[in-house]
């Protein structure tokens, strides 16, 4: 018999068989029985590792940044904010303008390989994970720490699918048993605060176990044998049970989810200076600010990444299809891009740490001669060339139009009385063109049709950058932006000041770090710069109220003419900052919050509060 629970449980099949798995759908018909299945160390794993690569994205990874950026809709989560603009105008842009129609169909029951069913996928990771921790102590030809290993990234895969899930649809019910076919389905949701907090407590339990197993790292520090090269190195372990543990409490003390008022934050503090030291006495660090990108692509896994994703090796063809326009994979009419917008841009200080992202603060950085509108991209913060593909940026290039520089990427047009003509970057055949004057980087760097090289890439789901930030963030909330948590040796500024050393950025001005309110301003911005491409900000300016300002701003692109060189166009180019048309601006309502479910489901239930979801 097979229940569909229908909203919250996303249409999980519930059966007196444990049908999450062709492997275990098969076993009636096969005469395996249960202790077949769950007493031998090999067939367990059969079951347990499907939570990473189920059939049809039914698995965690589903829920993974650059998974959702490499599907056919051709959208990340950055194309919903502010950050980006996409060069078609497809389901993303509906999505970021506050519409949640049939778009949902994307992220819930999707079947197609293609989609990214990720309310589906989480509630499948979760039950495969609750009968993997009832079922473990039942493995007889494993080591005690084998077992321990499984318990453990059963707790971390289960906390970590509700946290998904809380992300995207707000608090649910905490599952942590499997639901048979005839059990009570239709639960009450928990508050906010405590739907994180289990989180937090699963992350505890999948600790205790990786410590058992010995699995607080899974490959040997720097410098030994096997150093980043262990088969079972996508699996989480121990440091990211700590590190994900602080990253829950960080959601729960933030506004959206706060209940405990500055206690809340006092907890994130602390967890997250726990974690960053684990990760530190394990060997973890900052990559060079040269290698910066070794995190994203061009080697497999980093001394950075705590809990990353191999994504593989990609080439100009089959590169992320939201983050790549069109003309690097010489797709015209197919590949939309994600393309930052001006006001992207404008998060990235000069090299001496002014900030750019209002009019007042430009024009103050052109009094001090650190900022010049028409030869806007030079002396800016590093990472800032790692992110973004901006007119005449240094490029591989091998072929280019008449007239236009090589290894230059050339994003502009000349008027010739009226007359348009386009560079090879802003070629208007592409249905996916620029329409911000940038094209995304980060994850692909030179790599296009013109420059057909294959890099690996990966997804950084945990890198130690993050919990300096997430500690920079709490400690500030708790204790100000020089005070320290309990047994920290560092302050807020010093976490922050730590990440920007490494990128040859001068420490943040004290005129911003003097009290919490304004030192705020300057963490959150650097966790966007930092963190860009990497799935945070479209749940960081949600948890901190900020989305309804934030989704409201009129977005920008710059118009970018080619001139002749002159004391006022000093490149030969003028700059000109412009709203993007109106279609492609970003809208807010408050159901933004959180995504809806399907508008069919919402009278089934009555125990499982739907007023968090309202249909947008």
């Amino acid at each position: 018999m097979k229940k569909y629970i229908l909203l919250f449980i996303a249409a999980i099949v519930l059966s007196t068989q444990f049908s999450c798995t062709d492997y275990l759908d098969k076993a009636p018909e096969s005469g395996l029985s249960e202790e077949d299945v769950f007493s031998k160390h090999a067939n367990f794993k059969k079951f347990f590792y499907t939570v990473y690569g189920g059939k049809e994205n039914k698995n965690i990874t589903c829920a993974h940044a650059l998974s959702i950026a490499n599907w056919d809709q051709r959208f990340g989560l950055e194309a919903l904010t502010e950050l980006a603009d996409n060069g078609r105008l497809l389901g993303g842009q509906r999505i970021k303008g506050g519409v949640m129609g049939t778009d949902i169909n994307y992220f819930t029951y999707q079947t197609s390989a293609t989609r990214r069913p990720i309310l589906d996928a989480m509630f499948k990771v979760i039950r495969v994970s609750n009968i993997a921790l009832e079922k473990v102590d039942m493995i007889k030809d494993a080591t005690p720490e084998d077992i321990e290993d499984l318990r453990g990234q059963a707790y971390f895969i289960r906390g970590y699918a509700h946290f998904v899930l809380n992300r995207y649809w707000g608090p649910m019910p905490y599952l942590n048993q499997s639901i048979g076919a005839y059990d009570e389905w239709d639960i009450p949701r928990l508050s906010k605060n405590e739907s994180l907090r289990c989180v937090a407590l699963d992350m505890d339990s999948a600790f205790v176990a990786f410590e058992k197993a010995e699995k607080i790292r899974r490959d040997p520090g720097p410098g030994e044998p096997g150093h980043l090269n262990d088969p079972d190195l996508e699996k989480p372990n121990g440091v990211a049970a700590k590190a994900m543990k602080a990253r829950v409490l960080l959601y729960a003390a933030s506004p959206l989810n706060n209940a405990n008022g500055s206690k809340d934050w006092e907890e994130a503090a602390v967890a997250s200076w726990e974690a960053i030291q684990l990760a530190q006495k394990y060997q973890y660090a900052l990559i060079d600010g040269d290698r910066y990108t070794d995190n994203m692509y061009g080697v497999k896994y980093t001394n950075e990444q705590i809990w990353a994703w191999h994504a593989g090796n990609k080439n100009y063809g089959n590169a992320p299809t939201a983050l790549q326009n069109g003309i690097f994979s010489n797709k015209k009419t197919i590949v939309s891009g994600e393309n930052p917008t001006q006001n992207f841009v404008d998060m990235f200080e000069t090299q001496w740490g002014d900030p750019l992202n209002t009019e007042e603060d430009r024009k103050e950085a052109i009094k001090l001669g650190h900022y010049n509108e028409q030869d806007p991209y030079v002396s800016r913060d590093p990472r800032f060339y790692h992110c973004v593909i901006y007119n005449q940026a240094n490029i591989i290039w091998a072929k280019v139009a008449d007239g236009e520089v090589k290894n230059k990427a050339n994003i502009y047009y000349e008027n010739d009385n009226g007359k348009f003509k386009y560079s090879t970057l802003l070629d208007q055949s592409y249905a996916g063109v620029s329409h911000t004057g940038y094209y995304t980087r980060k994850y692909f760097g030179d790599m296009s049709v013109q420059n057909q090289v294959n890099t690996l890439t990966t997804d950084p789901l945990i890198r130690l950058t993050e919990l300096y930030l997430n500690y920079a963030e709490a400690a500030n909330e708790a204790y100000g932006p020089s005070g320290k948590a309990p047994g920290a040796s560092m302050s807020a500024i010093d976490a922050i000041n730590l990440i920007r050393e490494r990128v040859d950025m001068v420490p943040v001005k004290s005129i911003y770090t003097k009290d919490t309110e304004t030192f705020r301003k300057h963490i959150k911005n650097e966790r966007t710069i930092e963190l860009y491409g990497e799935g945070h900000h479209y749940f960081d300016i949600r948890r901190w109220k900020d989305a309804p300002v934030i989704m409201s701003t009129k977005l920008y692109g710059m118009d970018i003419e080619k001139v002749q060189i002159s004391a006022e166009y000093p490149t030969g180019f003028k700059y000109t900052r412009q709203p993007l048309e109106e279609g492609r601006q970003v809208r807010w309502h408050d159901a933004m919050y959180y995504f809806p479910f399907h508008s069919d489901d919402y009278y089934k239930l009555k125990n499982f509060d739907t007023s968090l979801n309202p249909i947008w």
